[in-house]
């Protein structure tokens, strides 16, 4: 495995047989559907550059077996999701074709290993952003709409035991999404004054609003761009960018339904399935 994607992480001291090892042990969950030993023993917990190495092989296998890069997620913005996993900055993964479930009647449990939900906006993107000083300015206006979206977050590491280099290893922890129909621009909703309601099964499991996403999700999207650039790769018009949790994330059981309200946006949903139903089972 020595494929890599544009915009691979500057150069760490980690030896690249551990970078393969550990790109190897996520995909490899990924592919049997059993969570694998954190990567932090092959490659350090809080090596940022050794971490996007990995990430970078993980991404340049998925897309040389057919997968497309169609955005990118931004991950720990939220303080309450930066609480739960005890780090305190955010980072990001990439997006990819087969990820995208919006449309779908249900999300197969199937294709996730320990799935918990989050609500966030999601902003589609009219113009490059790579060059310039990607400010909040310059980002705003490279937004075509924003929508609601639902990310289904995952983690191949046996039981979400993550340190920051795991989850940036594992593509930000990602896993599948789902984007809302309800377009807006900028120009209609201000994205930091939003509220979010995040229920399973009918019941309310997760608040927040959008100050609680980096004090902006605009800024988050700011950042991103910025780091994107960094790592030799920009954001480009048409790419999807999650912008991170507004609300605490929750797990995922099967059979659920899962719904978010985000003012401005209207209610995004996902059924899971349940493989033991007897409907599901056949």
């Amino acid at each position: 495995m020595t494929q890599t994607v544009p915009g691979a992480a500057p150069a760490t001291a980690v030896d690249a047989a551990s970078i393969e090892r550990a790109a190897t042990r996520l995909l490899e969950a990924t592919a049997t559907g059993v969570p694998c030993a954190p990567v932090r023993e092959l490659i350090g917990a809080d090596d940022l550059a050794a971490a996007y190495a990995v990430q970078s092989q993980v991404i340049a296998a998925r897309r040389t077996a057919g997968a497309r890069v169609v955005g990118r997620k931004i991950g720990l913005t939220s303080a309450a999701v930066q609480q739960q996993l005890g780090v305190h900055q955010p980072d990001f993964g990439w997006l990819l074709d087969d990820m995208d479930l919006t449309g779908a009647p249900v999300v197969p449990m199937e294709r996730l290993l320990q799935p918990k939900a989050e609500a966030e906006i999601a902003f589609v993107l009219a113009a490059d952003l790579v060059d310039g000083p990607l400010d909040l300015a310059q980002v705003r206006a490279a937004v075509d709409h924003a929508v609601a979206a639902l990310e289904i977050v995952d983690s191949r590491i046996d039981g979400w035991d993550i340190a920051f280099g795991d989850t940036v290893a594992d593509n930000a922890s990602s896993g599948l999404y789902v984007l809302g129909t309800e377009r807006r621009t900028l120009d209609e909703l201000e994205p930091v004054e939003v509220t979010m309601s995040m229920s399973i099964d009918g019941v309310e499991v997760s608040t927040g609003t959008g100050a609680d996403c980096l004090g902006d999700p605009l800024r988050a999207l700011a950042w991103l761009a910025t780091t994107a650039r960094e790592h030799g790769d920009p954001l480009r018009a048409g790419h999807v960018v999650l912008s991170g949790a507004l609300g605490p994330m929750r797990d995922i059981t099967p059979g659920a339904t899962v719904t978010a309200a985000i003012s401005g946006l209207g209610t995004v949903s996902a059924r899971f399935s349940d493989p033991t139903a007897p409907e599901e089972a056949q």
